[in-house]
């Protein structure tokens, strides 16, 4: 028997006014990660919000999240059913400390008492020697290691992010690909969006291709990275395989 899936999205709509920034967007996620790539402007951080019940796009349409129907709900209902998000540009607490940060939300979620602020710690040592640091005084990478920590200790069972590798360099963008691969393996559902070919297809080998508000494609990670035309067509950038 086959596995049900974890999120459904089916037909989903969203509005600014009047005009439209998502279209019928359709698919599922049953496990493992799924990347949703794409150029800046295609939609891509709308469709987050209306997955996690962000305003002020109206939204249409249905996303049900095992089983539950999430479309109506509130943001705060939705995070407690068990789905962590890691907001673009970190949105962190300048006042609050790493410490601060972890520990307001600790024990709290849909799967029971796995991540607690010791495990976020012994994921990121880096956050347990900066514990008493505020959210301005951490560099990027430390600030989006805290961001991923402070939606995991909500003990998900999935894992949304936005752009997670925006800003950062590229051997902090290696650490957080290793983390994403230890997760997954831990059982963790992962949805990311992004914009970076190279970390879209090193973390998820499904990926669903945005364009103009609407899933244009679905390839596989192998496919992506080596089909030029394919990147050129519907991402617009200079090719992977032409890269150093």
């Amino acid at each position: 028997m086959s596995e049900a899936p974890l999120l459904v999205v089916d037909g989903l709509n969203a509005f600014y006014g009047t005009a439209q920034a998502l279209e019928d967007v359709s698919f599922e996620v049953t496990g493992g990660s799924t990347s949703v790539v794409g150029r800046n402007g295609m939609g891509k951080t709308t469709l987050c919000n209306a997955l996690v019940g962000i305003p002020p796009a109206r939204v249409t349409g249905s996303v049900r999240y095992r089983g539950t129907e999430l479309v109506g709900r509130p943001s705060y209902k939705i995070a407690k059913l068990g789905i962590g998000y890691v907001p673009q540009g970190r949105r962190l607490f300048p006042s609050l400390s790493v410490d601060e940060h972890l520990r307001m939300l600790s024990g709290r979620g849909g799967r029971g008492k796995r991540w607690n602020v010791a495990r976020i710690y012994e994921l990121f040592p880096r956050l347990a020697e900066r514990r008493r640091n505020g959210g301005a005084q951490l560099s990027g990478g430390e600030q989006q290691m805290l961001a991923i920590g402070r939606a995991l200790i909500t003990n998900p069972w999935l894992l949304i992010m936005d752009e997670p590798s925006e800003g950062l360099a590229p051997a902090i963008i290696e650490q957080l690909i290793e983390t994403f691969r230890t997760l997954e393996q831990e059982g963790l559902a992962i949805l990311l969006i992004e914009q970076n070919l190279g970390m879209a297809t090193a973390i998820a080998e499904r990926q669903l291709v945005m364009v103009a508000g609407t899933i244009a494609a679905e390839t596989t990670a192998a496919e992506l990275s080596t089909d030029m035309e394919l990147q050129r067509r519907y991402l617009g950038v200079e090719p992977l395989a032409d890269r150093v």
